[in-house]
């Protein structure tokens, strides 16, 4: 499942009916700028690795640019949002060992030092108001990232972040309606930190990374004030694609790696499961979010089926099509470039599914 595979051979392809001249168009065009900025694209088809490309481009460490990088298997790359879905597992994880009583536990209770920051209807938070970011707080991310007007750059400006997410006033009720928000996966990190005593980086490695053989990764802390311990948990975490794509067969897989149950299926399928729906910015319908992970309905060559996805900003995703048994990884450097017409998900659409889709299933 780790090997690379070559553009000259790959018996997989054969097994699996994809035609290997076209694969190759498909790094031509990538190579060429046509998909401009992509860095990595591996397919993952019934559980098995078809194709794993790697590409040179100009790239950025937490925002900090780094030149141009020829990127390879061994390439840890800014995963952005990803990491929320990281979290996200990190939670299901703590729910699974009795950390976490449920998701309909209250915010409040993990934070007595604020109590006078719950008042009026905060009270009523739960985690699963945070995991599927219907909190109601105010709170604006559809502007650049190095906005003042931003809620995540002002998050990463206050010295105390969980404070000032959780004193931030609300638009809305709790639990009535998204509004994309990473100060909510901050929260849920420090309340992953708080019931086990550990912080979040080692909770992972112990009970994520660990089990999944992932043995190098990186985990930016808010540097933006002196002595922070704060680590990114919406944005920060580096991985390899392959690491990224061991994510990706871990959920296809109900949670089950190599003999372990790491997550539990009953956690999969909840934070695969549509909480809230909001007009699509992917297609002409509506997306919808679980916990922490994106969906929509899609329609390709005539087969409807449900989209699901880790996204993070520049390109970086794992999709998830479970009734086709596909999964796709992107990584790329077209961060908080909104103009860019051919992303990962028109390479996914208008290249990649032609070639590797059953279109007898």
């Amino acid at each position: 499942m780790n090997e690379i595979i070559s553009e000259a051979s790959c018996t997989v392809c054969d097994e699996h009916r994809i035609d290997v001249p076209s694969m190759n168009k498909i790094t031509s065009k990538i190579k060429a700028q046509e998909y401009p900025n992509i860095h990595s694209v591996l397919i993952v088809k019934n559980g098995e690795l078809v194709y794993e490309k790697y590409f040179q481009g100009r790239d950025q460490i937490f925002g900090k640019d780094i030149g141009v990088i020829q990127h390879s298997v061994n390439t840890l790359h800014d995963v952005r949002s990803i990491t929320k879905s990281v979290v996200s597992a990190c939670v299901g994880i703590a729910l699974d060992k009795g950390l976490i009583k449920s998701v309909d536990q209250k915010v409040a209770f993990f934070f007595p030092e604020l109590k006078s920051v719950f008042t009026g209807e905060k009270i009523n938070w739960t985690i699963r108001d945070f995991l599927t970011m219907t909190t109601g707080i105010e709170w604006k991310e559809d502007v650049p990232y190095d906005h003042a007007e931003n809620g995540e750059y002002q998050m990463t400006h206050s010295e105390v972040p969980v404070e000032y997410v959780l004193s931030r006033p609300l638009g809305s009720a709790p639990g009535e309606k998204f509004n994309y928000n990473g100060g909510t996966t901050q929260v849920l990190a420090k309340i992953i930190e708080r019931v086990s005593s550990t912080r979040l980086d080692q909770f992972a490695t112990e009970n994520l990374f660990g089990p999944l053989g992932i043995e190098r990764f990186e985990w930016s802390k808010y540097s933006v004030w002196e002595g922070s311990d704060e680590f990114a948990a919406s944005s920060g975490l580096r991985l390899t694609s392959q690491d990224l794509m061991k994510i990706g067969l871990l959920y296809r897989n109900k949670g089950y790696w190599k003999g372990d149950q790491i997550i539990s299926a009953e956690w999969v399928k909840e934070s695969f499961t549509q909480r809230v729906k909001f007009p699509s910015a992917v297609t002409k319908g509506n997306d919808a979010y679980g916990y922490q992970f994106w969906m929509w309905a899609e329609l390709m060559l005539d087969i409807p089926f449900k989209m699901i996805a880790a996204r993070g900003n520049g390109g970086q995703n794992i999709y998830w099509d479970l009734k086709n048994d596909i999964i796709v990884v992107t990584t790329a450097g077209n961060y908080n470039d909104w103009d860019v017409k051919k992303d990962p998900y028109v390479l996914l659409r208008d290249e990649i599914y032609p070639l590797i889709l059953d279109k007898e299933a």
